[in-house]
């Protein structure tokens, strides 16, 4: 059930970023349908929700959607971003996917990520700034 396996800021002005679908996702045919996707950057507390979507583990308990501007957002996420298509760009087994996005909502916390193999989450470290 992979969604999206890479996302990547590609402009402030206009506001751009990027997701790479699979051809073969479901995903990727209602992305040229509709014209739309959503970016939501999950909260460090989230991994298993990170887990059901990357196919590793099978969690449909946890999934639940917030919609803003009639897309389907992950609920509980740090920052949702809905955004319009403005260019695809088929690439090997994948689309690129340019999208603008109109609005972006954001809350407090501290973002999931995968580095080297694992989860790992962002921490303030006084005046030198953020580590692991």
């Amino acid at each position: 059930m992979q969604i999206a396996d890479r996302f990547t800021s590609v402009s402030l002005d206009p506001p751009l970023v990027l997701v790479s679908i699979a051809n073969r996702a479901k995903m990727n045919a209602k992305i040229a349908d509709t014209g739309r996707y959503g970016v939501s950057i999950l909260a460090s507390d989230q991994a298993p929700l990170s887990l059901h979507f990357a196919g590793a583990a099978s969690e449909p308990d946890l999934v639940r959607f917030t919609w803003r501007r009639g897309v389907p957002l992950l609920d509980g996420a740090l920052v949702h971003l809905p955004c319009t298509v403005t260019d695809s760009h088929p690439a090997g087994d994948h689309t690129l996917h340019v999208g603008r996005f109109e609005e972006l909502w954001f809350d407090d916390g501290h973002p999931l990520l995968f580095y080297t193999g694992s989860f790992r989450a962002l921490e303030l470290q006084g005046e030198h700034g953020w580590g692991f």
